[in-house]
């Protein structure tokens, strides 16, 4: 049998190989010898608590897995773990409920690490009404809603660009975190079929955001609305459940998309 300092070992070797960096580079970094990080990574040293957190600092482990690399190594977690609902996260979740109130009448949802709906302000609720109800039964991923067939996929007119979109921006995060709930979620949407008629690219209405960003164009009762989107973050997080927590907010790509938005709010 393995010894936990052998674990913890590979789980340092793993992290390091999947920043791209060699021993020479983390041990420059993190102002080590790196003579002691290959001892550490081939189990001939045992890490102390305070410098696995040093290391993963240097390796931008997510904190959930930092717990992991304090465990292989005998030590207990450190970083907690709360429902977003729990009194002692009052305060964040007030953040958040704040955030996604003044996006309206634009769209803005809450999502945890595996794109897990957790909140949704009125105007994205709007746009999501129609699906296929086995689709926005709780827990709705928000991820498999927009391609899905049943979901808003055959309405996106831009589809395949869309599609990309997703695909690459979960693939970055599989290459973070080696998510195995991630790499079958990215297999999943690969999948769904292309509706047919979808465009390759964003169409003439979105122009304005040519070679900028990729836009959302979804085709609805009041037109085809389009939406650039941004990610915020909490920046400082020490609890696992708030450094995965995520606020996609959707803003009008033109005029008339935020007027239809303002009308539907009304």
């Amino acid at each position: 049998m393995s010894s936990p300092a052998q674990d913890v070992g590979v789980l340092l070797r793993q992290w390091r190989k999947r920043r791209r960096l060699s021993q020479l580079d983390l041990a420059s970094e993190a102002e080590i010898s790196q003579r002691h990080l290959s001892f550490l990574e081939s189990g001939r040293s045992s890490p102390s608590r305070d410098m696995l957190l040093h290391l993963a600092e240097h390796l931008a482990v997510p904190l959930r897995e930092r717990n992991a690399l304090l465990v292989a190594a005998g030590f207990a977690p450190v970083y907690g773990e709360r429902a977003l609902d729990d009194p002692a996260l009052g305060a964040t979740r007030a953040a958040v409920d704040v955030i996604l109130a003044a996006q309206d009448p634009f769209p803005a949802l809450a999502v945890d690490r595996h794109w897990t709906l957790l909140a949704a302000n009125k105007a994205a609720s709007r746009l999501m009404a129609g699906v296929d109800p086995k689709l926005s039964r709780p827990p709705v991923n928000v991820l498999r809603l927009s391609l899905h067939p049943d979901g808003l996929g055959p309405r996106i007119r831009n589809f395949r660009q869309w599609r990309a979109h997703v695909l690459a921006r979960l693939m970055s995060q599989i290459e973070n975190s080696a998510d195995p709930v991630l790499m079958a979620l990215l297999n999943e949407l690969k999948a769904y079929p292309i509706p047919a008629g979808s465009n390759a690219w964003s169409a003439a209405g979105s122009h304005d955001l040519a070679g900028i960003v990729v836009p959302l164009e979804l085709v609805t009762d009041s037109g085809v609305l389009s939406f650039f989107s941004t990610t915020t973050v909490f920046g400082t997080p020490l609890d696992i459940s708030l450094s995965e927590l995520a606020i996609e907010s959707f803003f009008p790509a033109d005029a008339g998309t935020a007027e239809a938005m303002r009308g539907l709010a009304q």
